[in-house]
This record gives C-alpha cells, sequence and structure tokens, in this order.
C-alpha cells in the first residue's frame, strides 16, 4: 500500500498520461478523504482511494501517479492461499502452545464460504472452528489473531473480560482488528473483527 499527500489542486486540467493499464483498477471516492490518495493491490486490481471533490483530470493523474509508485516499490507479492484445513489446524496446535500452554486445541477446524456477518466461529462444545475462506489472502498474522480470538471461545465462550485477556496475549491484536475493520468497512461487508 502506499499513500501520498497531495499539492494544492492547481492546474485542475492537467491530465495524466494515457497509457492503458493491464490490469483492473477500481476507483473509490471519499468525501472524508481531503488530503491523501492511496493505493494498493487487491488480487490483479489497482484500488485508488481518493478525497471525493476530485475532478475527473486528477483521478486520471492520481491512478497513474499511483500505480507508478507501487510498480517502483517492487513486484507484487500475493500472500499464499492457505487452502488445507490441515494447515489451519497445525497453525492453531502452534498459536495454541504460544499463548494458552497448549490448553485450548480444537477437535477440527475448516475454511468454510464466506460468512455473512463473521470472520469465523467456534463451537466450544465440540471444539470445532470454522474460518471464512475470506481471510485465505489476508497476512499471516491477521489470520493468526483470528484464530487466537477462536482459540480463545474454547477457554472462555463469551465475550467478557476474561476472554479478552486471552485474546489480548496475541501482541497483534489490537493492529489485526483495524485491519479487518478496514478490509470490511472497505469491501462494505459490515463484519464486525471484535465478534
Amino acid at each position: 500500500m502506499v499513500e501520498a499527500r497531495m499539492p494544492a489542486l492547481r492546474g485542475r486540467g492537467e491530465s495524466a498520461p494515457s497509457d492503458t493499464p493491464q490490469h483492473k483498477v477500481e476507483v473509490r471516492r471519499s468525501a472524508r478523504r481531503h488530503r491523501t490518495v492511496t493505493a494498493y493491490w487487491n488480487d490483479d486490481t489497482l484500488v485508488v482511494l481518493i478525497p471525493a471533490r476530485m475532478t475527473r483530470a486528477e483521478e486520471k493523474h492520481w491512478v497513474a501517479e499511483m500505480e507508478r509508485k507501487l510498480q517502483r516499490s517492487g513486484p507484487r507479492k500475493a500472500n499464499p492461499p492457505r487452502a488445507s484445513d490441515e494447515a489451519l489446524l497445525a497453525r492453531c496446535a502452534v498459536l495454541a502452545g504460544k499463548y494458552f500452554g497448549g490448553k485450548a486445541l480444537p477437535a477440527s477446524v475448516r475454511w468454510v464460504p464466506p460468512m455473512r456477518t463473521r470472520w469465523a466461529s467456534c463451537t466450544p462444545v465440540d471444539a470445532t472452528i470454522r474460518v471464512s475462506e475470506r481471510l485465505q489472502r489476508v497476512p499471516s498474522w491477521v489470520l493468526d489473531y483470528v484464530l487466537v480470538h477462536e482459540l480463545a471461545h474454547l477457554r472462555e465462550p463469551g465475550h467478557d473480560a476474561a476472554f479478552w485477556a486471552l485474546v489480548n496475549r496475541y501482541p497483534k491484536t489490537e493492529r489485526a482488528i483495524g485491519y479487518l475493520e478496514g478490509l470490511s468497512a472497505a469491501a462494505g461487508w459490515g463484519i464486525s473483527a471484535e465478534d
């Protein structure tokens, strides 16, 4: 992801080079965004976040500029797909050992089709965890947070203080919650990272 602070908006009539991109471009306008432009790759799509007040010419300029910056920052790195349920179960075993002294081991962990209101779910009675396929491409530290969250439910079923004390053993909890809330908001899913 790259972000740029926009200079004062002069020369509104300037246009960007007319090169046709070899990938999809998605421009998202926001009335709350005033001084920055942000861009990142989402698979083969360049996503550019711009202020709503920008003209089409300014939009074209900033799409080209942000693409240039992303290309300069190096090749796109795709997160490896985590296709197997066995890999999830193995990761849970590592996390349970590290954060719960091995006392929160699930009976099974599996990928499931995208859930409407959750990133994952846990059934403490039979010690099963289900993880939304939407998380297959998030950074590993974000997936680890979701798994730690569900593992904590094996010890504390509710979302009370004891539960959050367990979850907060994972050092990137707040950062991962922010990442997931941003992902959900950008995609319009309405999924809370804390549920």
